[in-house]
């Protein structure tokens, strides 16, 4: 842990001393962490009790539930609140709704309340009338092109590339012209007024997480009121690499076996990828770890709400987060189901949030004695030949009571006829390994994959394209809302093809 926590040290001096770390050349930025890493190891106290707290070794200290959050209820009762007021429904803009012709962008222009957005994402001192664009008109564009433009640039969408050719008088996916993507934003059809990729960058870094997991909770509430949170609904944590391009390593440093690495990016890390067979086994940048909604009757899988970590932490630190989180904001999470990397050896899951978790046994664990390693049969003792029946859990763990009939076994007299078993992280979880239930939960584990490939391939995740841990938690947050507005305006599923349909298509050849 003390490397941990050296580079804990050493992020929050750079990040305090140096705010102007970005303007740095590569040059400076190389002698300032060679000095600051040299520095810190130098001073530090190997035999010191750490006292940091856990989210700041981790690298989440700035995505923890604040006071700020609104939950589901709150939101509920917000959007009420303000629908129902007189002046709010005299301040009500007017659009070009005619101009939309695309049947997802039409989904979601009425779905967004630009009001109840502006509020969501003001701040103090915010005064309305001296703006040209408003937060609602940044979203919107920020939506439009992680729905409809996700493989491109910034620039080259905002018209911004002076080598970009494509529309007249390089005005970008939001000129004059497009008059569909303008109504969408909220720009004026008949005045020049353009959004700039500085401007959208500016309105990123300006957004506090707060107002992100506000802006999403608005969301998941349109999202609730939809039906996709109703009570098949069980819920899937994973994880997923996301790289980022062109990090020089800085400094490095080796204390007790494990590497203290610094790159341009402060806060990303070095950490192994899962096994692919085209790539590296070790990736530069972050983890996103992400808590998912699963339908159990139609497999379909949502993101709900996602942490970013440097890439170096094993998953199981960030499940406790992330149920807290989902706590926080509303959610109603009995049961989680999830891989082997994740774990609840200390019971916080239950004891504190009285939520399940169901995830494959752990390799590292061994059977406890007397256990068929096949069936998981328990025995009493050495000497029994009969399995016991399972009664339930307790605080002292399983609780099992003899299985044998009256004058079957020639030990009744003498025997205790009741064992308990430890919960622990391999098939005797709290929920023990082998039921029914067990069983479905980690088969339908398998679809909680799902929304990584909406979130990277479809809605522009990947490839990275900020350099910054808050720029990405922007990004990420933004590509999260995106997947659920499609998932709400159902245009891109897949629709089934009915039986009579296969026939007549076997009859004619296909």
């Amino acid at each position: 842990m003390h490397f941990k926590n050296i580079k804990a040290i050493i992020r929050k001096q750079l990040k305090t001393y140096y705010r102007n770390w970005k303007r740095l050349t590569k040059k400076e930025k190389k002698s300032v962490a060679k000095k600051v890493l040299d520095e810190v190891v130098k001073g530090y106290d190997f035999n010191k009790e750490i006292k940091t707290a856990k989210d700041e070794l981790l690298g989440i200290e700035g995505q923890l539930p604040s006071p700020g959050i609104i939950n589901l209820d709150e939101m509920d009762r917000f959007i009420d609140s303000h629908e129902n007021d007189i002046l709010f429904k005299l301040n009500r803009k007017s659009r070009h709704p005619l101009y939309i012709k695309d049947e997802e962008l039409r989904f979601i222009d009425n779905l967004l309340d630009d009001r109840i957005i502006n509020k969501l994402l003001s701040y103090d001192g915010y005064s309305p009338g001296m703006r040209d664009v408003f937060p609602c008109n940044f979203l919107r564009a920020e939506l439009l092109k992680a729905i409809k433009y996700p493989e491109i640039s910034y620039r080259k969408y905002c018209g911004d590339d002076k080598s970009y050719k494509g529309h007249k008088e390089n005005s970008g996916y939001i000129g004059m012209e497009n008059k569909q993507n303008r109504a969408f934003i909220g720009l004026p059809l008949n005045k020049k007024r353009m959004i700039s990729h500085v401007q959208m960058s500016q309105f990123r870094s300006s957004l506090s997480f707060t107002q992100l997991v506000n802006l999403t909770v608005y969301i998941l509430y349109h999202f609730k009121g939809c039906g996709l949170l109703d009570e098949s609904i069980v819920h899937c944590v994973d994880s997923t690499e996301l790289p980022v391009e062109c990090q020089t390593l800085l400094a490095t440093l080796n204390i007790d076996g494990k590497k203290i690495r610094i790159y341009d990016d402060i806060d990303c890390d070095c950490g192994k990828r899962r096994t692919k067979r085209d790539k590296s086994i070790y990736v530069i940048g972050y983890r996103l770890h992400t808590l998912t909604a699963i339908n159990a009757k139609t497999g379909q899988s949502f993101p709900l709400i996602s942490l970013l970590a440097p890439a170096n932490h094993h998953d199981s630190h960030f499940l406790k987060y992330l149920v807290r989180f989902g706590k926080a904001i509303g959610l109603e999470l009995k049961l989680i189901t999830a891989d082997e990397a994740y774990h609840d050896n200390d019971d916080v899951l239950y004891s504190e949030n009285g939520v399940h978790l169901i995830k494959p046994p752990s390799s590292k664990v061994t059977l406890p004695e007397n256990v068929d390693s096949e069936t998981l049969q328990v025995m009493l003792d050495d000497l029994c030949e009969i399995p016991m029946d399972y009664v339930g859990i307790e605080e002292r763990g399983h609780e099992f009571k003899c299985g044998a009939e009256f004058g079957q076994c020639y030990r009744a007299a003498i025997c205790p006829k009741y064992r308990h078993i430890p919960i622990d992280n391999g098939c005797f979880q709290r929920i023990a390994y082998g039921s029914e239930l067990v069983s479905k939960a980690l088969d339908i584990r398998k679809n909680g994959e799902r929304p990584f490939n909406l979130l990277k391939k479809r809605d522009g995740l990947e490839p990275v394209r900020v350099r910054s841990q808050q720029g990405l938690v922007v990004r990420a947050t933004f590509t999260t809302i995106a997947t659920l507005l499609l998932e709400m305006a159902d245009t891109r599923r897949k629709k089934k093809v009915k039986q009579e349909q296969m026939d007549l298509l076997e009859a004619v050849g296909f």
